[in-house]
């Protein structure tokens, strides 16, 4: 199975792999040699977004390399589906997304994803699951990098009402359907869309 990385600054992506992906578009190649992080970081955050491929052997050794130099924040998140095959999105800040948040100190990773759905949309999951994949975000908190882990775990829930969790700036909670998910992929975070593709796959 290929090793590869997804990181991304705002919407800018930078994929590490050790060969070419497909189905990326328009990219640029970065000699991973003398590559420094801190570096590309400011030169890519006010720009438009764009992707950025480094190739290398190793790309798990080499990801962690650039990251050990940061503070890495963990978060966890669920994919919930209901009876009807309807899936649970929120819409915070002017943006669909899927719950999600940050782990409380010595939580587990899945206990921290089950509770912040339910806090979140104000539901009670019924069934978790296996993990979906791990996304990586890099924001600044503080002026500092900050590298987020998000562990996405499928989960499983009665069609209920959804109470939006209003005080973390979510607006809405809403089931959707796989055939409305055009209107979550207009309106979301390009990490979100990578998410909901993995959803469509499976």
């Amino acid at each position: 199975m290929m090793q590869i990385y997804r990181i991304y600054i705002n919407e800018t992506l930078l994929i590490i792999s050790e060969s070419m992906p497909g189905g990326i578009g328009n990219y640029q190649q970065i000699d991973g040699q003398d590559f420094d992080f801190k570096n590309f970081h400011k030169q890519v955050k006010g720009k438009e977004p764009f992707v950025y491929v480094i190739l290398v052997n190793e790309p798990k050794l080499f990801f962690r390399k650039v990251r050990k130099q940061y503070e890495t924040i963990h978060a966890a998140g669920g994919i919930v589906i209901n009876e009807e095959n309807e899936y649970l999105f929120i819409f915070r800040k002017g943006k669909w997304d899927l719950p999600k948040g940050k782990l409380d100190e010595g939580e587990k990773t899945k206990k921290a994803a089950v509770r912040e759905v339910e806090e979140e949309c104000g539901i009670s999951v019924q069934e978790l699951g296996t993990r979906l994949c791990k996304t990586w975000h890099v924001y600044e908190e503080r002026g500092q990098v900050v590298f987020k882990k998000t562990s996405w775990y499928n989960m499983k829930a009665p069609k209920q009402e959804l109470i939006p969790q209003l005080e973390e700036g979510i607006t809405e909670a809403r089931w959707i359907a796989p055939g409305d998910f055009s209107v979550v992929k207009a309106n979301t975070y390009p990490l979100i869309n990578d998410v909901i593709g993995l959803i469509e796959v499976n």
